[in-house]
Order: C-alpha cells, then structure tokens, then sequence
C-alpha cells in the first residue's frame, strides 16, 4: 500500500486559532501541494501503480485543484481531519463533525465520499472506531500494532471495519523532516541519509514479502517529494516490483480482499 498524508501546512500552522499566518512554516508545508505530489502523481503514472491519498479538509479547501487531480489519476482520497486534529482529546460530537464537515467538502470537490480513513499522528479516541463504522468507513490505517490487517471489535462485537496498520520506521517524517524554527526534530540533531533510510525500506519489504504480509509506505509529499527523495523512491518501487508476486493496492481494495480472504474471528477489541 502506497500511502501519502498530504499535509501541507497544517502540520506548521497554529492550531489554536487556525491561521496561516506564519508564511515560512505555511511555504514547507505548501511545498507538498504545490510541487510534491505533482512529482509523486508522476512518478505513480509512469509505474502504472495506484496510491492512497490521505487528505485534511483544510487542504481540499485550499487546492481543490490538486485534489481533483488526484482523483482523476484514479488514485483513491481517504479521510486525515480537518486541520490534522489529534482525535483522541476530541468528544464523539467533536469528531463527528470534523469527519462529516470534511467528507462534504471532499464529495463537493470530487464527487466521492471517503470509505478510509487515518488519524493525524495515530491519535485516536477510545470510541473512534464506533463512529467510522457507524458513518460507514470501510477501514482505518491509524494503528501500529500488526503487520497484516485486522476487524475491529467493540463490547464483544466484531465491527464492519478494517485495521491496516502503518509503522513509524516506514514514515518518511520520521527519517527526513527539518525545521529550524519550531525544532523539528527537537535539536536540530540530524536529517537522515536517503541511502540508509531506502536501504532500511528495502529490507523492511523483503522481510514482509518473505511473509506475505501488508507493506505500507506512510509518505508525505511535502517530505518524500524532493527530487532525490523520488529518484530513490522510483529505484524502491521497482526493487519491490522486481518479484512479480506483489499486489499494489489502495486501502479500499485491501480492506475489501481482507474481509473477502483473510478475515477471521480475531481481532482487536476496544
């Protein structure tokens, strides 16, 4: 699963009182809109391989063209907040009207609603996965504690909906993202080397496909979309193609083929 979290500033801005009024911070994260995921679409239309994009509303809001862009790649949407909201400090009204305002939008712009949804940081609240079933997602990549997907379950229920978990070591922010003013990362200690970072990625495929297991990329346009970052990114693409047994896919179609083939009575409870 190719996955990128277009962020763009909203992960810069000042959340208290949402304004883009920090023109540095805003110009990183724009970068992603502007410049990176074109490159990216590129990039995916070239390896005729299919990606899901993880999108705030505030970003459809502010480049409906890249949005529309993206879907018309066939390229699937799913949902990340509005403002990049950490979830789990939200009520259930609170979140309920982040995802509804959000996915109205996204249906103004695009003309789909998301069925999958990823929760800015990985931050979710005890009763999230309750509301996107209810609201009729068909699967969350939020959670890091598996490497094949998983049913949700809920008061001894198993819920209509589908885990596929991500990883930090396979998060592209972790390893690159710098910013002098706020620190990130605290420190200024580092920017890690592409060559180790996509030797790392390398390994880390081999090993999930020894096992046949769920490999997800958590990209983010604004990080992975330099020019060298997506040279190395092309040369990782076709060391995972080079098998001939691998199934890119979106979040949609793997949530689908898991109920289909892989689902079982396990599953985490909340």
């Amino acid at each position: 699963m190719l996955s990128f979290d277009l962020d763009g500033p909203t992960l810069w801005l000042d959340r208290a009182t949402g304004q883009w009024d920090d023109a540095r911070g805003f110009s990183i994260g724009a970068y992603g809109p502007w410049r990176g995921t074109p490159r990216l679409l590129d990039l995916l239309e070239d390896r005729s391989l299919p990606a899901t994009f993880f999108v705030p509303g505030k970003i459809v809001e502010q480049w409906p063209a890249v949005v529309k862009d993206i879907a018309a790649s066939g390229h699937e949407i799913g949902h990340h907040g509005w403002m990049h909201e950490t979830f789990f400090d939200h009520s259930r009204a609170a979140q309920r009207d982040i995802i509804e305002r959000s996915q109205d939008l996204l249906e103004r712009t695009t003309g789909v609603r998301a069925v999958g949804f990823r929760s800015p940081s990985g931050d979710i609240a005890a009763d999230t996965p309750t509301l996107l079933a209810e609201l009729g997602f068909s699967y969350s990549s939020s959670m890091r504690g598996d490497d094949r997907p998983y049913r949700w379950q809920a008061d001894g229920h198993a819920l209509d909906l589908i885990e596929i978990p991500a990883h930090w070591e396979l998060d592209d922010y972790q390893q690159f993202v710098y910013n002098e003013s706020p620190p990130e990362p605290r420190g200024l200690d580092r920017i890690a080397s592409t060559l180790t970072t996509f030797d790392n990625w390398r390994r880390e495929f081999d090993g999930y496909h020894r096992w046949g297991l769920c490999y997800v990329l958590m990209l983010h346009p604004q990080v992975i979309g330099k020019p060298q970052r997506v040279r190395a990114l092309e040369r990782l693409l076709d060391h995972m193609s080079r098998p001939g047994d691998v199934w890119f896919a979106t979040g949609a179609e793997i949530a689908d083929w898991w109920r289909s083939h892989g689902d079982t009575a396990s599953g985490w409870a909340i």
